[in-house]
């Protein structure tokens, strides 16, 4: 039987020396600066000549550029090539939404505050590791704190940065993953605003709400940005303050994540959820705090991933009704209730169903999504594999 294999991206922290920590800096300002000079020069050709230059005119340009500017001469091409690859790419998106009728944003000019990685698009040619180091193109042989030892063939290296320092981002082919036994078990899903993850089988999972309990921090860091004066050391020492509070938050939101998908993943086959339009929702203004502090986009990304290193499948069902519709067995009919009514009974005497509202709307996810999966003949799950937190 053929070895299942995934793309997978390793991330370490690196422990740059004074010297080659100014060099990343100083490597990272002058992409960001090749991307605004970039974007400049395609929207001063397009009001002059209706005609902006592409990815690769700018890039044949390079090798000029490189001459004159000794600064870009100390950068390794593949590294200024990816900050082009960026621009283009934005622009592609910003047609393409365009040409869908949806909201477009132009793209706009990069500040430091916006700008926080770079990237060597070859492995072996800039970037390599050497005896547990990482050796950069022009800059040296940086020391790295491995959380794990990475797998697969390298193919790309990012280095990027955050409030706490550098981290390194090595995506690789070719993972192996390892076979489990079968669980042969289906579950639903309903995210939600009460519970983080309500399943068929009526357990929920909460959510600590760690934006919300971060506030008071949160709120002393911002205004100690605000009482700062602008461009001075201080602001830049407060402003760091504030990202590592931040970056704190977010980190125990992914922790949780990561740990309820993989619980999910270990103990089900297939997992249905509800088809959310988490960018619709966030328009209300009552709700949108709590939305995004739940984070369910990025719960759902993470659970995709994880179910297809096990061999599982996620499939998204239509939330149509799945509030309404009892979820008893042989019932399936409509009972109509407000959103305040948390609690579902079904008034007819031969089904008689009574549960929480959102336990019924996960049972019927997970019923749509056996017809759904009967009906289409897809979700086939292959053979499951561990899945690490």
């Amino acid at each position: 039987m053929e070895q299942q294999t995934i793309r997978k991206t390793y991330k370490c922290k690196l422990k740059p020396t004074p010297q080659q920590a100014r060099e990343l800096g100083r490597v990272l300002g002058l992409c960001r600066s090749l991307y605004n000079t970039a974007l400049d020069q395609r929207i001063v050709a397009f009001r002059r000549a209706g005609v902006s230059p592409s990815r690769y005119q700018q890039e044949a340009e390079l090798k000029d550029t490189r001459a004159v500017m000794l600064e870009c001469a100390a950068i390794h091409s593949h590294v200024l090539q990816d900050a082009l690859a960026r621009l283009d790419k934005t622009y592609q998106a910003f047609f393409r939404r365009v040409r869908a009728g949806e909201k477009a944003v132009f793209p706009r000019y990069q500040s430091r505050e916006r700008w926080h990685s770079f990237t060597y698009t070859e492995f072996g040619n800039g970037a390599t590791l050497d005896s547990g180091f990482l050796v950069l193109s022009k800059v040296g042989r940086i020391a790295v704190r491995w959380s794990r030892p990475i797998a697969g063939t390298p193919k790309t290296v990012t280095i990027s940065w955050e409030a706490d320092g550098w981290y390194l981002c090595c995506s690789c082919v070719d993972v192996s993953v390892h076979p489990l036994p079968p669980t042969s078990q289906e579950t639903g899903v309903d995210l939600g605003m009460e519970a983080f993850a309500p399943f068929s089988d009526g357990t929920r999972t909460f959510s600590p709400g760690w934006y919300r309990k971060a506030g008071r921090e949160l709120k002393t860091a911002q205004r100690r940005v605000s009482r700062r004066k602008k461009g001075s050391s201080r602001q830049r020492k407060a402003i760091n303050l504030l990202a590592k509070a931040h970056q704190k938050v977010r980190r125990q939101r992914q922790d949780f994540h990561r740990k309820t998908a993989l619980q999910l993943v270990r103990t089900n086959e297939t997992i249905y959820h509800e088809d959310l339009r988490v960018a619709n929702m966030v328009r209300n203004h009552q709700l949108a705090k709590s939305i995004q502090d739940a984070g369910w986009a990025a719960f759902l990304t993470i659970l995709s991933f994880k179910a297809e290193c096990a061999g599982g499948s996620v499939a998204a069902v239509p939330p149509v009704y799945t509030s309404q519709r009892c979820s008893g067995s042989g019932c399936g009919r409509m009972v109509w209730k407000d959103v305040s009514v948390r609690w579902h009974h079904c008034p007819y005497e031969d089904c008689g169903t009574h549960l929480h509202r959102d336990h019924d709307a996960a049972r019927n996810m997970e019923g749509a999504g056996r017809t759904l999966r009967v009906g289409a003949g897809v979700l086939a799950s292959g053979n499951r594999a561990s899945v690490g937190p």
